[in-house]
């Protein structure tokens, strides 16, 4: 921190609400699509953070965000097993990461790319990102479950517009505009919304200036538990990912001091919290490393700041109300991009790797895991059930174990 002692408190503080507007459209859509409370997604974003950074003392600029990678098991979860349990899942799901913390500190990184290589992470995040894509669609159309809450004409096109502007934002935007294209999706998707008459403004007006968000109170359900911890396997390889991503950015090896084992025991530390008090689990952003390299500012300090901006908003009532006005299609509009994006970023995990899906046993890991989890197979014995995106995890990573041939599995 000494390199940085002398850089004046006010410009620390911009900076820090920089990378807030950055982290701030993924940050809320998460809760937006699921359901969950976006004053306590803020408010999750930020106290995680402040987690992140005790168990890291403070050395790595990492801001932490609501997780897309939850978004799907989340939608699935609150239909099966109600928003109660979902919460203790979803709390329980950090068990996952002191679990790693834990191996790393015994074996070393390399033990946890062994146990999760490219051709197990591949096709579980690819199930991540298509499984519920027809969630996508009916929002897109106006479709909440099976009632038409938007008429069909006019979902469809503010949906196209919502997709149509974000995705031009990230192919053609320059700076800091080019890092939050979700932001601008929504915010054009929005406008046309209300042109076309769609936004209610009821909860804004009954909402108080100053209001204290509305914690969750979670259940523990040994079944949505048991679904819900091997979800966290994706948000895991993210996290190293993100790791050494920043690492990179920064000149510094991230993985040696503080340690990947502290920065996986923060990580899992508010995923634990977050989900305690009704928030979506939390995970490192790409989208903050990015602003990170476009400023070149490295002070962890700035994402402190941006921590306590965001755990200030979340206390201001009308603002979370403003948040949960944002018609469906719009959010439609912008799911039917993010599924296929998570899906994306699995398949190029394989291809990254050069996975040879010539070589039997990579085939039949992969085929296996995406029939699997896009289809929605359960296992059930008396309470015990696995289903969906955890029986694909589970499967992915015990094949991998016990398939012959293993230096093919690339």
């Amino acid at each position: 921190m000494s390199a940085y002692a002398h850089e004046p408190t006010w410009r620390t503080a911009l900076s820090g609400a920089q990378i807030l507007f950055v982290a701030f459209g993924a940050t809320v859509l998460v809760p937006l699509l699921t359901g969950l409370n976006p004053s306590l997604a803020l408010l999750g974003a930020g106290v995680g953070t402040l987690i992140f950074q005790l168990c890291t003392k403070r050395q790595v600029p990492i801001y932490l965000g609501s997780s897309f990678a939850f978004i799907a098991p989340v939608i699935y979860s609150v239909q099966t097993w109600g928003m109660n349990a979902t919460l203790g899942a979803l709390a329980a799901a950090s068990l996952f990461y002191y679990v790693a913390a834990g191996l790393v500190k015994w074996r070393g990184v390399g033990f946890i790319h062994r146990l999760l290589p490219p051709v197990v992470i591949g096709p579980v995040v690819m199930v991540i990102g298509l499984g519920l894509a027809q969630v996508a669609v009916g929002m897109a159309t106006g479709k909440a479950g099976d009632a038409q809450v938007v008429p069909y004409e006019t979902a469809i096109a503010i949906a196209a517009i919502s997709l149509l502007a974000t995705m031009l934002t990230a192919i053609r935007a320059q700076g800091l505009l080019k890092l939050v294209p979700i932001l601008v999706g929504v915010a054009v998707g929005y406008v046309v919304s209300l042109f076309a008459g769609i936004v209610d403004f009821g909860k804004v007006h009954d909402a108080a200036w100053i209001a204290v968000p509305e914690f969750g109170q979670p259940e523990f359900n040994l079944a949505a538990i048991l679904f819900m911890i091997p979800v966290a396997i994706a948000p895991i390889v993210e996290h190293v990912g993100g790791i050494l991503a920043i690492g990179s950015v920064s000149g510094k090896d991230y993985t040696a001091s503080p340690g990947l084992h502290r920065t996986l025991l923060g990580d899992g530390l508010a995923v634990n919290l977050v989900g305690l008090f009704g928030g979506p689990p939390v995970t490192t952003y790409g989208e903050v490393t990015g602003a990170v390299m476009l400023t070149r500012n490295y002070n962890p300090a700035i994402m402190t700041w941006a921590a306590g901006f965001a755990i200030l908003m979340a206390f201001v009532g009308k603002f979370g109300a403003l948040l949960q006005t944002i018609p469906l299609p719009v959010m439609g509009g912008i799911m039917v991009l993010l599924f296929g994006s998570i899906a994306g970023i699995g398949l190029k995990t394989l291809m990254d790797a050069k996975v040879d899906l010539a070589i039997p046993r990579n085939l039949c890991i992969v085929s296996v895991t995406l029939v699997t989890g896009i289809g929605g197979l359960g296992v059930h014995l008396g309470s015990f059930s696995l289903q969906g995106i955890s029986l694909c995890g589970v499967l992915a990573v015990l094949l991998n174990l016990v398939l012959p041939g293993k230096d093919g599995a690339a």
